[in-house]
């Protein structure tokens, strides 16, 4: 294919392709929150032109009517969305634990500044969610993302997904299985936790006269760390059998929710 020779349909086909590209490109998790604007536009180029010749949408997919043209971009949204969100649960399901082992470690009026949404978060939910994103990239999470946008071509013609009742249930689905994974992550720190203030409970009955309070935080503190520590291999290994998994579940999320033009 030229690009050059300004043929109508060789032309609407690259179009239609860099369509789909930037749409579920900048909607993507890890694509389109920490890239900045320059990189992300020469990604979606140096993407557009890879994909172009081998998976490029035939012209006739391109709408002639205005509203349809708008249904189709609606339906191209969805598309980003539906896979993005699927690697948004993972990421949901760490901040979730990481805020309740903030809550346990009495750091509930610490937080920090996240420089992606400026909001502010509880400094151990943007510890593990640095950690987690580092992981995933380290296994090659981000690959198996355009590895399933390489499927949509095939999968899923322009403007082709939308919100159908089987998808809709597969997302809620996924979101319960968010809060379930949260409270696994933190379940080691709560169990440690509540240890630590039965210990204290004890002394305090043992001997009144000692300071718990003030003896207490410093402790659930280091021990909060300690098992802090521990909880990365069992990340590790959920975000790995996560990264196993998620081919399969693009995939299925891409069949239940195609509506054929």
């Amino acid at each position: 294919m030229d690009l050059f020779s300004f043929d109508p349909r060789t032309v609407i086909s690259f179009y239609l392709t860099l369509f789909r590209i930037s749409v579920v490109l900048f909607v993507m998790p890890f694509f389109g929150d920490t890239m900045p604007n320059m990189i992300k536009a020469a990604l979606l180029i140096v993407l557009t032109l890879a994909v172009w010749p081998k998976l490029s949408f035939p012209a006739q997919y391109f709408p002639a009517h205005p509203a349809s043209l708008v249904a189709m971009f609606a339906g191209e949204i969805v598309l980003g969305m539906a896979l993005g969100i699927i690697v948004r649960m993972l990421v949901a399901a760490v901040q979730i634990g990481g805020a309740i082992i903030n809550f346990q470690m009495g750091f509930s009026m610490v937080n920090s500044i996240d420089p992606l949404t400026g909001q502010q978060e509880p400094v151990t939910t943007h510890f593990l969610y640095m950690c987690t994103m580092l992981t995933f990239l380290t296994l090659n999470g981000h690959l198996h993302l355009i590895k399933a946008l390489g499927a949509s071509f095939e999968l899923v013609p322009p403007g082709g997904l939308f919100l159908t009742p089987q998808l809709m249930t597969e997302v809620m689905l996924f979101s319960k299985q968010m809060f379930v994974l949260g409270v696994r992550i933190a379940a080691p720190v709560i169990l440690a936790l509540f240890l630590v203030d039965l210990s204290l409970a004890l002394i305090s009955k043992m001997a009144p006269q000692m300071n718990v309070m003030t003896m207490g935080f410093p402790l659930k503190i280091m021990v909060g760390f300690l098992f802090l520590t521990f909880i990365m291999e069992l990340m590790a290994e959920y975000v790995t059998n996560f990264i196993v998994a998620m081919d399969a579940v693009f995939l299925h999320i891409m069949h239940i929710g195609v509506v054929h033009p």
